[in-house]
């Protein structure tokens, strides 16, 4: 698996997600860790096993076992969160703000990983799921840190390429 078979796997109509994926993984803003663990990340959000096993191949060849570990633990975290916070947001009581979350939150640093790169990879895995409240939260913890709107930008660009890689790439697949 590699993004190469990615590619070639993407219908002709799909020209776009190919160009743009290409472009995204040039990562110009971004550190090869931040590239490759949003990558991953978001490909774990995506839920598409081929997508997923496919970046976590070439992440493999850019980032250290721990970031890879830390970019899985990023999407499976965020899996609970981004449902949770999403829908106390949008039942719109605002009684439900006060409640406590009483969700587990053991790990939250690992060793070679910036808290900001893992804000960055809870940016881009929250733009897929669509928590506005988890978008705002990393996001200002990122501007906090100093990070540009640029590099945000740039997560979540790659966010919404691999999204669409894997949206195309699974209804192919569900048509053969």
């Amino acid at each position: 698996m590699s993004i190469e078979a990615l590619k070639a796997a993407l219908p002709s109509y799909a020209k776009d997600v190919e160009l743009n994926l290409d472009a995204a993984l040039a990562g110009a803003l971004l550190t090869e860790q931040q590239l490759w663990g949003t990558a991953l990340s978001c490909a774990m959000t995506t839920r598409s096993a081929f997508v997923f096993r496919s970046i976590l191949a070439e992440a493999g060849n850019h980032l250290k076992p721990d970031a890879v570990t830390a970019a899985k633990a990023v999407a499976s975290r965020m899996a609970i969160h981004n449902v949770y916070f999403r829908a106390k947001h949008l039942i719109g009581d605002e009684a439900y703000q006060h409640l406590p979350a009483r969700l587990r939150r053991q790990v939250t640093t690992w060793p070679g990983v910036s808290t900001t790169d893992v804000e960055l990879w809870s940016t881009a895995v929250s733009a897929i799921t669509g928590c506005g409240v988890c978008l705002e939260s990393h996001e200002r913890s990122l501007r906090g840190a100093g990070v540009s709107r640029e590099v945000v930008d740039e997560g979540l660009r790659v966010a919404a390429v691999v999204h669409a890689l894997a949206v195309t790439l699974d209804a192919e697949a569900a048509s053969i």
